[in-house]
């Protein structure tokens, strides 16, 4: 089954990704021969230099597999990197083959996995606010994305929503043994973890996700929250995509 996995620029994609490889995994597995050079084929090119903040369109494809009762399932991947340009008509006129490629892509999957980062006011004190964008510009970014979902990705069944970086603006090891995914029998459902994470931390942007759902009677979303530091927050919306998608 096809997923996407898109999200804004310097939002933590390429960290959660080859932490999501890491070798010591609960349920999800990333297909890598090896976990050391997967992380070095991500942080450097070709050339071996270090890569900076996406300024060009990119794609990888990646297997993830996820252990579950019913038995396992494979998502395959799109990685879509993009500039933060690619909503500009210009940059859309000028980049015509990429864009067309990036629409073609997003309008086949059934599964999408958007990566947000956590707003200024957000963050703990003791983090540097500055390199934040504010409530209302991250308010801003997201409606850009509902648009999107809401003219391009009519197919799509299932949306995960991700918070990342989840250790600036929370206490990880709390909220992962609140929201853990257990096979045995999990202490809350499905949808009470996405009413609890939407209204706990999404909750300027509530009625825009409800706007979504309206919009797209097919599409069903979720919330999550994600961080590298933590293996349970990080592989929940992975095995949320496998329970659900065919």
């Amino acid at each position: 089954m096809a997923v996407v996995y898109i999200g804004d620029r310097s939002v933590g994609k390429t960290c959660l990704a080859i932490e999501l490889a890491n070798p010591q995994n609960d349920y999800v597995q990333v297909s890598a021969s090896e976990y050391e050079s997967f992380k070095f084929d991500l942080y450097f090119g070709k050339d071996g230099k270090k890569i900076e903040q996406t300024r060009e369109f990119n794609s990888r494809e990646l297997e993830v597999h996820v252990r579950l009762p019913s038995g396992d399932k494979t998502l395959s991947i799109d990685w879509i990197d993009t500039p933060g340009e690619i909503w500009r008509k210009t940059w859309q006129v000028k980049n015509t083959d990429d864009w067309n490629n990036f629409l073609k892509t997003v309008r086949q999957s059934q599964g999408i996995l958007l990566i947000l980062e956590p707003y200024r006011d957000m963050v703990n004190p003791d983090v540097d606010r500055k390199k934040f964008i504010t409530k209302q510009q991250w308010r801003n970014r997201f409606k850009r994305w509902i648009n999107f979902f809401i003219d391009e990705c009519s197919n799509a069944r299932r949306l995960a929503i991700c918070l990342n970086k989840a250790d600036l603006f929370c206490d990880i090891k709390e909220e992962s043994e609140r929201l853990q995914y257990k096979p045995s029998g999990s202490t809350l459902t499905w949808d009470e973890r996405y009413n609890y994470v939407l209204r706990k931390y999404f909750k300027p942007i509530q009625k825009d996700i409800q706007q979504l759902t309206r919009n797209n009677y097919n599409l069903s979303v979720s919330c999550f929250i994600t961080t590298i530091y933590n293996r349970k927050l990080l592989e929940l919306p992975w095995i949320y995509l496998g329970a659900y998608l065919n």
